[in-house]
């Protein structure tokens, strides 16, 4: 048979249709398996020991900070030296609460260690030195309530006057009353009559009733409690003592009241 020359046509087979775009999608196909191998095959490594910059994501582990210990934690916590409500009874509770609430109001009194609450009242010049405070000048002693009011009066009157509030005398035990009496006849009250004596009066000294600090003191003072009682004013009652005030609030409770 002779040899055939010339060039061969292959015509596409009409009944399957057109051949290039079954290549095309064979083409994508295998092209997006080799971006995928590709991608699998490529490792990221971050070396942890540099500093990381804001986006960027480490991969692999990260070296935590030194925590301490929980027992640690609470062991450097300070201690209160009361334990808390929570684990105090019912019966303990009111009890704890009323210490504080002494303690409290003794730091911020006028006198340190001075509670301001008023004792019961005992015989007159026989308190208990307990129940006694003693004033700015280091000897002179009044009843805790009289004493605070009185050093709070003195608050305002070194703010106007830029001293103290001159004291002569406070508490007189019954002994020391028997004494200021055979000394100043009928300018003392009677022995165990005296408001001295239930720790409710104070002699002041520089006080003249023509003074401005005098008149000071009228204006100022029974806004603490404390007055000049009207038996010692010039025409009272008693003899005339402008030197003597007394915590009127106390005296009408507790002491004598003579007007």
């Amino acid at each position: 048979m002779p040899a055939v020359s010339g060039t061969v046509e292959v015509l596409p087979i009409a009944s399957h249709g057109s051949a290039a775009p079954a290549r095309r999608r064979a083409t994508t196909v295998v092209g997006r398996l080799g971006v995928l191998a590709a991608l699998a095959g490529v490792t990221v490594v971050v070396p942890v020991t540099q500093g990381v910059a804001e986006g960027e994501i480490v991969l692999g582990a990260v070296e935590q900070p030194d925590y301490p210990s929980t027992v640690t934690a609470l062991t450097a916590l300070p201690l209160s030296d009361l334990p808390p409500t929570a684990l105090v009874s019912a019966d303990g509770s009111s009890q704890l609460r009323a210490a504080i609430d002494v303690s409290r109001a003794a730091e911020r009194s006028v006198l340190p260690g001075c509670d301001g609450a008023a004792r019961p009242s005992g015989a007159n010049g026989q308190l208990s030195t307990a129940d006694l405070c003693t004033l700015w000048d280091g000897r002179t002693q009044m009843r805790a309530d009289a004493a605070v009011a009185l050093a709070e009066l003195n608050v305002a009157y070194v703010a106007r006057f830029g001293t103290d509030i001159c004291l002569t005398d406070g508490y007189r035990t019954l002994a020391e009353q028997k004494s200021v009496k055979a000394r100043k006849g009928g300018l003392a009250a009677t022995p165990g009559k005296s408001n001295h004596g239930w720790g409710l009066a104070v002699d002041l000294c520089g006080l003249q009733d023509n003074s401005t600090r005098f008149a000071w003191m009228n204006e100022n003072a029974p806004v603490y409690g404390w007055e000049n009682p009207t038996w010692a004013k010039r025409g009272g009652s008693g003899p005339y003592e402008p030197w003597h005030w007394e915590y009127i609030k106390g005296v009408k409770a507790d002491g004598e009241f003579y007007g």
